[in-house]
């Protein structure tokens, strides 16, 4: 079966936004971080973009977060936007709690967590890093 992960792109904060979702998902990255500066034909890139993230995943649950840095000499720009969230279906209400609390620390939250019309708990933020996050529990849907 075809499977979908996301991919979050970052303007050289890839690799602390990532251990950040470590705090709050747990587990190990998936292979090493990849740099910029360890791909063939970066070497007239500066130190800083040598350093950026080329390739990071996180496993949660049976899918991965992926992300990189971009690169400006590359002409890459990053338009943070709300274009795309990153929607989560965890296993309870305190997870969902949990993740909810631990991911929107200094971010900004668009729907508070609480029991919606439609049936669910479900709460919408943007992350301090941009990215938007849907966390969603659905308990019949867990049965």
């Amino acid at each position: 079966m075809t499977k979908l992960n996301s991919y979050l792109n970052f303007d050289g904060k890839a690799e602390e936004a990532f251990t950040f979702y470590k705090s709050v998902f747990g587990g190990e990255f998936l292979g090493e971080v990849y740099r910029m500066g360890n791909a063939p034909g970066t070497e007239n890139l500066s130190e800083e973009e040598k350093n950026r993230v080329m390739h990071i995943a996180l496993p949660i649950g049976n899918d991965l977060l992926m992300g990189s840095d971009i690169v400006q000499s590359f002409g890459q720009n990053l338009t943070v936007g709300n274009n795309n969230y990153v929607s989560i279906f965890p296993d309870s209400r305190e997870e969902a709690e949990r993740i909810f609390k631990g991911l929107s620390e200094d971010g900004d939250i668009e729907m508070p967590l609480e029991d919606q019309f439609w049936g669910d708990y479900f709460g919408s933020f943007k992350d301090r890093y941009g990215i938007h996050w849907m966390v969603n529990y659905n308990a019949e849907f867990r049965k």
